[in-house]
């Protein structure tokens, strides 16, 4: 289903009004949410983007409304995941808690824009190219395996290749200036270590888009539904970082759950290949008649997957 240019339009510009009320009205002054304010904030945004969801049900219709709920709450779970790395970030550098809000709207952005540019080279991709589907299909099952490891959790640290050359080209101060991006030291106008913080934060936010826009694809082709459902699960990710960080510990099998979730996608991925598939090694250049994942299989699979994994971790930590 097309999206009319003004729909388009209007959604960014509503996408853009939340971005500037957070920053003006919440993260300007630097302050520690409390409980309260991180958990009204966080179900605000999610009420949000559950209304835009219906939106989408009334006027695209079922399937494109169950497609847009299928990828937000695949990208919400992936995004939690986001938060454990973001935690390792904040402790590797040290950075005093009123002072994370800024880092964190800033990744939320970065990431939008990145993840908004992986989107477009995908949506070209697939549509030209109907051996993509192949390719982010193989790109998930790999993910998942690589989710399955213990070592994963901590394989991406705040070290990354980005941060290494900031670090090694960029002076900054050795103490932080509030959540300022400059200081003066000794004199001379230097960069504060926040400026790290936000290289190394962007930096592991590439690395998630590689992950999450090949699993969106797998639940739609709807660009306009990839977009909206990867912005929204976004918006709202400062506010759960606050609420949640406490509890992040005791979803021990999290990793799990976002392993079949991906792994799931993947194979959904390839089925769909083998149904459009050109390739000529494979069954001699024509469509392979396989069964398909339907959306509503797929949105009760995740959401099923999601439930299992946080009552088991939620029981796991009260025995333990």
């Amino acid at each position: 289903m097309a999206v009319p240019t003004l729909v388009w339009a209007l959604t960014i510009l509503g996408i853009l009004a939340l971005l500037l009320f957070d920053f003006f009205f919440h993260v300007r002054a630097a302050h520690t949410p409390t409980l309260g304010e991180a958990a009204i904030w966080s179900a605000v945004y999610v009420g949000i983007a559950v209304l835009f969801g219906v939106g989408v049900w009334l006027l695209g219709g079922a399937a494109m409304g169950g497609e847009y709920f299928a990828g937000y709450i695949t990208e919400k779970a992936l995004s939690v995941d986001n938060l454990f790395v973001f935690l390792i970030i904040m402790a590797s550098f040290n950075v005093p808690r009123a002072d994370q809000q800024k880092a964190l709207l800033f990744g939320i952005v970065f990431s939008l824009l990145a993840r908004t540019a992986f989107i477009f080279l995908g949506a070209a991709l697939v549509n030209s190219y109907a051996f993509v589907f192949y390719l982010f299909g193989l790109t998930l099952l790999v993910t998942a395996g690589q989710m399955l490891k213990p070592e994963t959790a901590t394989g991406r640290s705040a070290n990354n290749v980005a941060v290494r050359l900031a670090k090694r080209f960029l002076r900054t101060s050795e103490t932080y200036d509030g959540d300022r991006l400059f200081t003066i030291d000794k004199g001379r106008r230097v960069m504060t270590p926040m400026l790290l913080v936000m290289v190394a934060i962007g930096g592991t936010d590439v690395l998630f888009a590689l992950d999450s826009i090949p699993a969106i694809f797998g639940l739609t082709q709807s660009v306009f539904v990839v977009f909206t459902a990867t912005a929204f699960s976004l918006l709202g990710l400062r506010q759960l970082y606050f609420l949640i960080d406490g509890l992040l510990d005791r979803l021990v099998y999290l990793s799990y759950g976002l392993a079949a979730i991906l792994g799931f996608i993947g194979v959904k991925l390839i089925l769909h290949a083998l149904h459009e598939n050109h390739l000529p090694f494979v069954n001699d250049g024509r469509p392979v008649h396989v069964p398909e994942i339907s959306t509503g299989v797929s949105l009760s699979a995740i959401a099923g997957i999601l439930i299992v994994t946080v009552i088991a971790s939620l029981v796991s930590a009260r025995t333990h």
